[in-house]
């Protein structure tokens, strides 16, 4: 029987376990979105839930010297990068705010190729794809720009055209230089080499 024995050891003892688990919550709380096993993301579910409750519990309690630096003491002793930690009580735990539970999502992809794992997307809730709010945010920066397009927005191909054909260019360019120079270079037919060691003596 497995009584008190609620979570997966993913084949690692305990301190690489504990690494791996801060370290994915890390990542999933920058990123919003990662890519894992379907073990390790039933795994990370409950550890990143955990931490967002209780940087809601601070951001509610709005006491920078009380409950609110309490929570993120408690935060940062699982989370070490503080960026992370900034970003969890300034933009995530208030989009949780009126959210009772279950602040992430997880998606099955299939099965990786050479082991077969069965892949799963955790994600968390909100941060879905949203095309009109994309469209808003490229026109919005199309008009901050006026409307030009920077030449660093080419595509390759037309990258690819123009370094072609400066090479094309150049080559020809520089092919008729390098013929202008020899012509008036060449000695004349009847002129006499210098040489530069002297004539042994008695020499014929």
């Amino acid at each position: 029987m497995r009584h008190r024995n609620a979570h997966r050891k993913l084949g690692r003892d305990t301190s690489h376990r504990t690494a791996l688990l801060r370290n994915q919550a890390e990542a999933l709380l920058r990123h919003e979105k990662i890519e894992t096993t379907v073990p390790k993301a039933k795994e990370l579910r409950p550890y990143v839930e955990r931490l967002i409750t209780i940087a809601k519990r601070g951001v509610k309690a709005n006491d920078p010297k009380g409950a609110s630096l309490s929570a993120r003491r408690l935060v940062m002793r699982d989370v070490l990068n503080e960026t992370v930690v900034t970003k969890l009580f300034d933009e995530l735990a208030p989009r949780f705010a009126d959210r009772p539970g279950g602040y992430t999502r997880i998606l099955k992809l299939g099965h990786r190729r050479g082991d077969a794992a069965e892949i799963a997307q955790i994600e968390l809730i909100g941060s879905e794809f949203d095309p009109k709010k994309a469209e808003a945010d490229k026109k919005a920066a199309e008009e901050a720009a006026g409307g030009d397009q920077p030449k660093s927005q080419k595509s390759v191909g037309e990258r690819l055209k123009a370094a072609a054909k400066s090479i094309r260019g150049g080559g020809q360019k520089n092919k008729g230089d390098a013929g202008s120079r020899t012509k008036p270079g060449k000695p004349a037919r009847g002129a006499s080499k210098q040489t530069s060691t002297p004539r042994k003596a008695g020499g014929s």
